[in-house]
C-alpha cells in the first residue's frame, strides 16, 4: 500500500489505496517512516494514487483504539522534518486530519486545484499530533491555525495557497509540475541543499 520509487537521487513515496481514500494505517505510517529515516537521496517527494491524497486515519484502526494515539504519527512527521534534502508534498486531492502531519512538515506543498484541508480534531475529541499545531502555526499563523484545529474548518486550495498553507497550486499535470519544482535540487549538490535548508532553520 505504500509505493516506494528511488530513482536520480528522488524518492517518491506513494500511497497507494485509493479504494479507501489512502486512509492510513498503523503499519502503514511505521512503513512510511521506515523509508524516509532510511532515505539517503537528495530529494523526497510523497504523493498518494486516485483523487484523495489521504483521508487520515483508517477508520478501522481509530475504533481499534490504537491509531488515534499511535506515537508512529509523531515518528513519520519528525522524520520528514529531519530529512536533509529538499521534501515536497505533491498532493494530488484533499488531506485530512493525522494525514496533514507529514504534509506540515515538509518544506514545500504542491497541490491540485480541487484539493482540500481539513484537521477535525475539534469533531471526533482527540488531540492533534503534538507538533502538528506549531507546524501549521508557522505556515498560516496563529488565527488560521485556531480556526483550522478549533472549528474543523475546510480550506480549499485557493484558500491554502493565499494562507502559506500550500505554496503551489498544479495545472493540469501535478507530475510534472512537481518535477520543475524539485528539478534545480535534483541538480545541485546535495551538500548544497543541506547547507541552504540549515541556513533557514
Amino acid at each position: 500500500m505504500i509505493e516506494a520509487i528511488g530513482s536520480d537521487g528522488r524518492l517518491t513515496l506513494k500511497i497507494n489505496r485509493p479504494d479507501k481514500a489512502n486512509a492510513l494505517t498503523e503499519a502503514m505510517l511505521a512503513e512510511l517512516a521506515d523509508y524516509v529515516e532510511s532515505a539517503d537521496q537528495s530529494v523526497l517527494v510523497i504523493t498518494g494514487e486516485g483523487k484523495v491524497f489521504s483521508a487520515g486515519g483508517d477508520l478501522d484502526d481509530v475504533r481499534g483504539g490504537t491509531l488515534a494515539t499511535s506515537p508512529e504519527w509523531e515518528r513519520l512527521s519528525s522524520a520528514v522534518a529531519a530529512f536533509k534534502g529538499l521534501s515536497v508534498a505533491s498532493l494530488n486531492g484533499s488531506c485530512a486530519g493525522g494525514a496533514m502531519g507529514m504534509v506540515l512538515a515538509c518544506d514545500l506543498r504542491i497541490a491540485v486545484e480541487t484539493a482540500k484541508f481539513f484537521y477535525p480534531v475539534i469533531k471526533i475529541g482527540v488531540l492533534p499530533q503534538p507538533s502538528d499545531p506549531a507546524r501549521l502555526r508557522a505556515l498560516v499563523g496563529p488565527s488560521a491555525t485556531k480556526r483550522i484545529l478549533l472549528t474543523g474548518a475546510k480550506v480549499d486550495a485557493l484558500e491554502a495557497l493565499s494562507l502559506g498553507l500550500i505554496d503551489q497550486i498544479s495545472g493540469a499535470d501535478l507530475e510534472a509540475d512537481t518535477f520543475d519544482l524539485i528539478e534545480p535540487a535534483l541538480k545541485a549538490n546535495p551538500a548544497q541543499v543541506t547547507a541552504i535548508k540549515a541556513l533557514i532553520a
